[in-house]
């Protein structure tokens, strides 16, 4: 391929790249509050929950997952190492999008849960992932559901590192759990006061085939 043609090539992927960016929805300006989340971004309140019904990890948990991962940001990735101040190297990991997963996990969530077409920049499937994994947690290390805490270390170890205790010389990681917990927990305690504002909302949820209060 001719030089000036490969620059252009590269070019255009970065236009259409930042392009799918732009239009990815914008994070969430208060982040401490799980309601205030769903008020701006409903539909995210849909796809957790099709998520919980589906695998087991509570709303709250799949949430705070998130906002330690990502922040809420759809296309975040792991900062490069530059060289020299301005050569940029590799990425230290293949994590991206929502939920922070790598390439090889993220291939077998693909195939394990036919999930082909899912993007790790698309709140659905990075909530369907977080469900399928925490499931996939609880069945090869026992890890209740209902334990943010103990799930983290396992999502950010692996279940085979988690079963090891490799977490307990990761002092930052141990931290990070004991954060998405602590939210998890704040999370719940303001959703059960608001989530009827998103139940049974659509015209076409109607009881008893929605969960209204």
């Amino acid at each position: 391929m001719p030089h000036a043609a490969r620059w252009l090539l590269i070019a255009l992927l970065g236009l259409i790249t930042s392009g799918c960016a732009t239009f990815a929805p914008n994070p969430p300006q208060d982040q401490s509050n799980i309601c205030e989340i769903f008020r701006e971004q409903p539909t995210w309140y849909d796809h957790a929950q099709e998520s919980q019904e589906k695998w087991g990890t509570p709303i709250a948990t799949q949430m705070s997952f998130i906002q330690q991962e990502s922040s809420f940001r759809s296309h975040v990735r792991p900062d490069r190492k530059y060289y020299l101040g301005f050569i940029p190297g590799p990425r230290p990991s293949s994590a991206k999008g929502y939920a922070q997963a790598q390439d090889p996990v993220w291939g077998e969530y693909e195939a394990d849960a036919g999930a082909l077409f899912a993007r790790r920049t698309h709140m659905k499937h990075a909530t369907d992932f977080i469900g399928w994994y925490n499931q996939r947690t609880q069945r090869q290390a026992g890890v209740s559901l209902h334990n943010p805490e103990h799930l983290y270390l396992a999502y950010h170890e692996g279940a085979g590192g988690y079963q090891r205790g490799s977490y307990r010389n990761k002092p930052h990681v141990r931290q990070a759990a004991r954060q998405v917990a602590s939210r998890a927990g704040r999370y719940q305690s303001q959703l059960n006061a608001c989530e009827a504002e998103f139940q049974c909302r659509r015209f076409y949820q109607v009881w008893p085939f929605c969960r209204g209060g």
